[in-house]
C-alpha cells in the first residue's frame, strides 16, 4: 500500500468512545449511526478494545451537512477522532456504506490502519442498489414515513426474520423504522449511489475480514463476494442474516469480529 498519508483535519464529528486496549474505529451505514448500527455489540467490542466511532453528518449529534458528503472527509474525520483519543494505530470496522469509508481510511492513512472488518459492504453500487437508494431518499424527503418504513423493512430484514414477525411485532418494526431515520438520510443515500472504492481494494495490504450477510436484500451477497475477491488479504465469514446483523445475529457478529481481531493482534505481537 502507498505510504502517502493524508493530513488529518480537526475532528468535529460527534463521537462515541468506550473501553481500553488496542484501537478499533467504527464507521456506520447510511441512515444509521454508531448507536443504531453498533449499539447491541458495543459493550462486547469495548471489553478488550478502545473503541471510537463517529456519527456522520446528520446522524447522532453531528450536524447535517449543507451539501453532498465527501467520502474522504468522512474517512479523515474517523481517523482524526481515533488519534484525538490517543490512538496511534487501530483496526477499522465498517458496516454497509461504512465499509467503503473504512477502505478509504486504510488507503489514506496506511501507517495507522492495522486491519479491516467489512460487514455487508460494497465497493460501488450496482443499478439495483442505486435505484433502491434513490427511492429510499425520495420516500424520506416526501415525508410519507409509513410508506418509507414499508419500503425499507423488507430490504433491511432477512426473509426468515421478516416472516417470523407476528402482526404486532411487524407493526412495531414499521413504527420504529418510520420514527428513527436520521436527518442526514438524504445525504447518506446520495453517497451510496456515488461512492466507488474499487480502485482502492487492490492496494489494501492489511488483514481484512469480510462478513457476508447471506440473507441481505439491500446490499446483496454478490457485493460482499466482489469486495473479498478484489482483496489479496481477505477472509470471509458468512452470517445467516439480513442487512441488520446487529438486530438478527448480534452475538455471532460480535464473535466474528472479536475472533478475527484476537487472531491478527496475536500475530502482530509474535
Amino acid at each position: 500500500m502507498s505510504t502517502t498519508t493524508a493530513t488529518l483535519p480537526v475532528p468535529t464529528f460527534a463521537r462515541t468512545v468506550r473501553g481500553s486496549g488496542p484501537g478499533l474505529l467504527l464507521a456506520h451505514g447510511a441512515g444509521g449511526g454508531v448507536a443504531a448500527n453498533y449499539g447491541p455489540i458495543l459493550a462486547g467490542l469495548a471489553a478488550e478494545h478502545r473503541v471510537v466511532g463517529v456519527d456522520f453528518p446528520g446522524s447522532g449529534e453531528t450536524p447535517r451537512s449543507s451539501g453532498p458528503l465527501d467520502p474522504d472527509e468522512l474517512a479523515d474525520q474517523l481517523v482524526a477522532a481515533g488519534v484525538a483519543e490517543g490512538l496511534e494505530t487501530f483496526a477499522v470496522s465498517g458496516y454497509s456504506l461504512g465499509g467503503a469509508i473504512a477502505v478509504r481510511a486504510a488507503t489514506r492513512h496506511p501507517e495507522r490502519v492495522t486491519s479491516l472488518i467489512l460487514t455487508s459492504a460494497f465497493a460501488h453500487a450496482d443499478t439495483r442498489l442505486r435505484l433502491a437508494a434513490r427511492v429510499w431518499r425520495g420516500l424520506y424527503e416526501s415525508g410519507d414515513r409509513a410508506t418509507f418504513a414499508a419500503f425499507l423493512t423488507p430490504f433491511a430484514l432477512g426473509p426468515a426474520a421478516l416472516d417470523a414477525l407476528s402482526a404486532e411485532e411487524l407493526a412495531g418494526v414499521l413504527r420504529t423504522t418510520s420514527e428513527t431515520p436520521p436527518v442526514g438520510t438524504p445525504e447518506h443515500t446520495e453517497l451510496v449511489e456515488r461512492v466507488d472504492v474499487r480502485a482502492d481494494l487492490a492496494a489494501i495490504e492489511v488483514p481484512t475480514l469480510v462478513v457476508s450477510t447471506t440473507g441481505d436484500r439491500l446490499v446483496e451477497p454478490n457485493h460482499h463476494r466482489a469486495v473479498a475477491a478484489a482483496l489479496r488479504t481477505a477472509r470471509v465469514v458468512e452470517l445467516d442474516s439480513g442487512h441488520l446483523p446487529f438486530a438478527e445475529r448480534p452475538a455471532q457478529w460480535l464473535a466474528a469480529i472479536t475472533d478475527f481481531l484476537g487472531e491478527v493482534e496475536g500475530d502482530a505481537v509474535r
